[in-house]
């Protein structure tokens, strides 16, 4: 009953005259609750006979669940509220801080395919988990099939598993394969952002707001749709023994940082991510995320330990001439005033935050006092 009732259209994308049909729905029962999903949904557009039904449909991205959703899940909303409850200045107890510590372990390596985190919340053995993200792996591949020729479908399988085992790293056309031409492996990369399995970090000046306007379209990086999946594409064992991280410790740390920030986002807003890097001889320097918050460009370097130089940091903001950065890493949070090396006649203001903070750093970024 229209005011009253839910219509989910599961799969869409394998009938495009109903997404046609959305329109109608709009203009002959408007009373009706609708709601449209389906896997790769973007991709239906692109050969796409019908009429779309522009300004009668709003978009909504849906992500993997977040770090906070997935601690509310698994450890109760009462540790997930503190996520949210976080302001600058704020001091996190060491007994909770080991909690959400260990909690981001567990999620860099469970991710927030909700099937995934569901197995995992309702302690099931740990193999299940992995079994539910293969699935969802080679599901995405076979799904490969309805797009392009097979040698198409190849490289689309590839591009996928290069961006899940370089992480962070610039993309080089070569290194995804050699056989084929750059522009049709720069192809599968756009076909992959485009069904949101991959999302790709390009490159920004990042002299002001908004990033996007200085993008350089051939210099960019790309993460993962989703950590846990992207560490099943690498083999990676569920919690291995040892630290927070394995040996690709960096990596994992940006892409949890990268998919936070993307999912902390407005719901109807695809947020793009962005990365600043200057190549120079000798002068090389790279800014994990850049992000513009209240008309102020913030560089964000992601760390995967306690320490760690910040030169990259430094340069941008000598460069920039700006005075403020945030840090993510395994560490307590706290601000400080430091004078950049070599320039003991300005301080720059550096906020360190933990890493399982990486879904509020837009938030704590707007509230930090300028």
């Amino acid at each position: 009953m229209p005011g009253e009732s839910l219509l989910f259209l599961d799969e869409i994308q394998a009938c495009p005259g109903a997404l046609a049909a959305l329109r109608y729905f709009h203009e002959l029962v408007p009373a009706l609750h609708v709601i449209a999903a389906g896997s790769l949904l973007d991709f239906a557009p692109g050969d796409f006979a019908h009429s779309m039904p522009v300004g009668r449909v709003e978009y909504l991205f849906i992500h993997p669940l977040t770090f906070q959703e997935f601690v509310g899940a698994v450890e109760g909303e009462g540790l997930a509220d503190v996520l949210d409850g976080y302001h600058v200045g704020d001091t996190i107890g060491g007994a909770v801080a080991r909690r959400l510590e260990d909690a981001a372990r567990h999620y860099l390596f469970v991710g927030g395919m909700p099937e995934a985190v569901q197995a995992y919340a309702d302690r099931a053995p740990l193999v299940d988990v992995q079994r539910i993200q293969s699935s969802i792996v080679d599901t995405m591949e076979h799904d490969f099939a309805k797009y392009g020729s097979r040698a198409q479908q190849d490289l689309l399988r590839m591009a996928l598993r290069h961006v899940a085992r370089n992480v962070g790293r610039k993309i080089k056309f070569v290194n995804v394969s050699a056989e084929r031409r750059a522009a049709e492996v720069r192809a599968a990369l756009d076909l992959l952002a485009k069904g949101r399995v991959v999302h790709l970090v390009h490159h920004s000046s990042a002299n002001g707001v908004p990033l996007g306007a200085e993008v350089n379209d051939k210099r960019f990086k790309a993460i993962f749709l989703d950590c846990g999946l992207a560490n099943r594409v690498c083999g990676l064992p569920l919690l291995p023994a040892g630290g927070l991280m394995t040996v690709n410790e960096g990596a994992l740390a940006e892409q949890f940082a990268g998919q936070e920030l993307r999912a902390s986002g407005l719901p109807f807003e695809d947020a793009p991510l962005f990365y600043w890097h200057r190549e120079a001889r000798n002068a090389n320097a790279e800014v994990d995320y850049v992000i513009g918050v209240g008309g102020e460009v913030f560089p964000v370097e992601v760390k995967p330990a306690a320490g760690g130089a910040l030169r990259s940091v430094f340069q941008f903001l000598s460069e920039k001439s700006r005075a403020r950065a945030i840090r993510l890493y395994l560490g307590a949070a706290g601000e400080a005033s430091l004078p950049p090396p070599g320039d003991a006649s300005r301080t720059v203001r550096l906020l360190s935050l933990p890493l399982y903070l990486a879904g509020q750093v837009r938030r704590l970024a707007a509230e930090w006092p300028a």
